[in-house]
């Protein structure tokens, strides 16, 4: 076993040329995060998109192709979409407590007013 082939030449049992399109970003200490990207999209899925990318963007397409497939694994039917849909349910229970929040403080001030209004009064 070469200890400089990358993760996914490490996964396909094969030689990892120097210009291996993962190379980069599979580095040969994390083969966890090619498994589980090769699981979802295979190798030459990948390896066509990231051919497709310029340079300075793969990075950020590799780490979001395998956010993307750690979710598929663990929601299948869901994948991103239970997330976001989550976080969207959260977003709008913490709106609605807001609003209520707002709706008690106001009839709270107008309390205080109505009670300092008849204090003068007396």
């Amino acid at each position: 076993m070469n200890p400089k082939r990358c993760a996914a030449c490490k996964y396909l049992r094969r030689r990892c040329p120097k210009d291996c399109i993962f190379a980069p970003y599979f580095p040969p200490n994390d083969p966890a995060k090619f498994a589980c990207i090769h699981r979802i999209y295979g190798a030459g899925n990948v390896s066509k998109m990231l051919q497709q990318l310029p340079d300075q963007t793969r990075a950020e397409a590799v780490e979001s192709l395998c956010f993307e497939a750690k979710c598929r694994v663990d929601d299948p039917v869901y994948g991103c979409v239970g997330i976001i849909h989550l976080l969207q349910t959260q977003i709008q229970n913490a709106q609605n407590e807001l609003a209520k929040t707002q709706a008690e403080v106001a009839v709270a001030q107008t309390k205080v007013g109505q009670t300092q209004n008849s204090d003068q009064f007396m």
